[in-house]
């Protein structure tokens, strides 16, 4: 029997590759993977983004490019304009104006036109506090406001309901997340992405930033879930950086 499709969004980060390895892995889906270029700083996570759908044996891996999106967020946000200083901590600067939105729209549209169940990203239970489009009440109504965009087909038996899901919607914290991944995953876990910036140059490398809000969260995950944490990072706090490690911050 053909197992149920789901369209995962998958930035190439810790969450986002997590939750879809535990899709895939735990429940059982068949992976159509979609990654999106919307002008963020950080490109290479686009690359991770490449090797996992090889990794989780994705059906199918889209990389959508919406980077025109950049020229209309101007400097509305740090992790499209570069002008602007990435934050060690939380700041609404770090909110992207209703980018899962976009991401969550055009991946129904995927999964209504190839008869997919579900539609999931990475947005856990840490996410909640500081972000609007992370919330669980949020994936009901777009969910639901989905659902109505394709009712009359959905009615008439030619297209199939979508039920999005998150590991915020089922409850899972950033470290509980990261132990399922890893239980799956193994060391592989550590060639996701999830600096703010493009890296620090380091010999023909790149490192994580180790500053940043993301990268700290990441480090702070790792500890939570007793996991022995292998990121290369530039800097392991707030401090100067590792060696002759070079900022190349895009």
């Amino acid at each position: 029997m053909a197992k149920p499709a789901a369209v995962c969004i998958i930035s190439g980060g810790l969450d986002s590759v997590c939750y879809a390895a535990s899709l895939a892995a735990n429940d059982g889906y068949d992976l159509y993977l979609l990654t999106f270029a919307y002008g963020q700083r950080a490109n290479r996570e686009i690359e991770r983004a490449r090797y996992f759908a090889k990794v989780l044996k994705a059906k199918d891996h889209k990389v959508v490019d919406i980077s025109f999106m950049k020229s209309l967020y101007g400097k509305s946000n740090a992790l499209t304009d570069s002008g602007q200083e990435l934050s060690h901590d939380f700041s609404q600067s770090l909110v992207v104006p209703v980018r899962n939105a976009i991401f969550l729209t055009i991946a129904t549209a995927w999964a209504i036109s190839i008869n997919a169940k579900v539609v999931a990203y990475g947005a856990h239970t840490g996410d909640i506090p500081h972000y609007p489009d992370c919330r669980p009440a949020f994936v009901s109504a777009i969910n639901e406001a989905l659902n109505i965009a394709e009712s009359d087909s959905i009615i008439a038996g030619q297209r199939q309901k979508i039920t999005m899901l998150s590991p915020a919607v089922m409850g899972l914290d950033k470290p509980e997340l990261l132990k399922a991944g890893y239980k799956i995953l193994g060391d592989r876990i550590f060639q996701t992405w999830s600096c703010y910036s493009d890296g620090v140059r380091a010999g023909s490398g790149y490192l994580h930033c180790g500053c940043c809000e993301s990268c700290i969260n990441r480090k702070n995950a790792f500890t939570t879930a007793r996991i022995e944490d292998e990121t290369n990072y530039a800097t392991e706090s707030r401090g100067k950086l590792k060696g002759k490690a070079k900022r190349d911050i895009h």
